[in-house]
This record gives C-alpha cells, structure tokens and sequence, in this order.
C-alpha cells in the first residue's frame, strides 16, 4: 500500500468507515457479489463500508452519504480522519473488470465514527444492497477478515487509529 499527499493517477477517489459500537467493536458487512461467487468461495468477504465519492462532494459527507447507503442508517458522528489518503490496487485478474476497468485501485479517506444508534437501526436491505450481513467485530480481527489485496490497508488504518478503537496489535 502507499500513500499519495495529491491525487492518485488511476485510484479511484473513495472514503472508508471504521464504525465503532459502545464496546470498541468495529461494524462489518458481507459484500454480497463475493459471498455468492463460487469463483470466490474462499476469498473473506467481510469488510468495512466504503465507496465513492461523488462529483461536487466533500469526503465527509461522501462518508455520510455511504454510511446510509450501505447499512441504511447515518447514526453515527465522525470522531477522527485519516491523515492522508490512502490507496490499494486491485489484483490484475480484477482491475479490467471492476468499476468497468477505469481505475487500478481506491485513493480513500478514511473516518472513525462512533455509532450513536441501536443494532435494530442497522439495515443492509437498502435500495442498492451492497452486504447481506454484518456483525460486530473486535478490531484485532479485521485484518483477518478481508481480502488479502486489502490486507495492508487495514492493518495501516488500525495503526492509525488505534486510540479510537481500543484495540490491541494492528498486525495481530
């Protein structure tokens, strides 16, 4: 993984959520077109909310608007974002493929934000599902969780924002 101070050639410009629960816990969700992918049985298809910012938005409210799209509820308040931006590449077998082969990876802001609603607010039954499930997960878990081009992503967001989290080694 690297990371770009300007905007990233090819890199998908995006925003990441790390929503945290009263307990420290870190919200995951199912990516739907992974878990039914027979070709992708054994890739991790859990991960935290992320997408796209669109034309005219600021990250901020990119991560909002995401939030809502993905797990149908924006109850939650940003405690902290990430200090630079950061990117991953898509492996080569996916990049011709994925966002109709435009762009080799995400250039992505990330956010903490702490969940100020109940469990029952939670809904991946949106208008455009993008998970079929979430859970609660301890934060040392995520890097296990994700698909391995991902990987180094995760473990680069816990470090920074570990204090937030509670958690314990990144890398473990």
């Amino acid at each position: 993984m690297t990371h770009h101070p300007g905007k990233g050639a090819g890199y998908r410009p995006a925003v990441g959520i790390m929503l945290l629960n009263g307990r420290g816990q870190v919200l995951v969700g199912r990516r739907i077109l992974v878990a039914r992918r027979t070709d992708m049985a054994s890739l991790p298809a859990w991960q935290m909310p992320q997408g796209g910012i669109d034309p005219g938005e600021t990250p901020r409210q990119a991560a909002l608007r995401e939030l809502a799209e993905e797990i149908g509820t924006c109850n939650a308040e940003i405690i902290a974002e990430s200090r630079a931006w950061m990117t991953y590449d898509l492996p080569a077998e996916l990049a011709s493929s994925v966002w109709g082969g435009r762009y080799r990876g995400q250039r992505q802001k990330w956010f903490v934000m702490r969940f100020t609603g109940r469990d029952a607010d939670i809904d991946v039954a949106t208008k455009h599902p993008e998970f079929d499930a979430w859970r609660w997960v301890a934060p040392e878990q995520l890097s296990e969780l994700i698909v391995s081009f991902k990987r180094q992503l995760y473990i680069d967001i816990l470090a920074e924002f570990r204090e937030h989290c509670r958690c314990g080694d990144p890398g473990g």
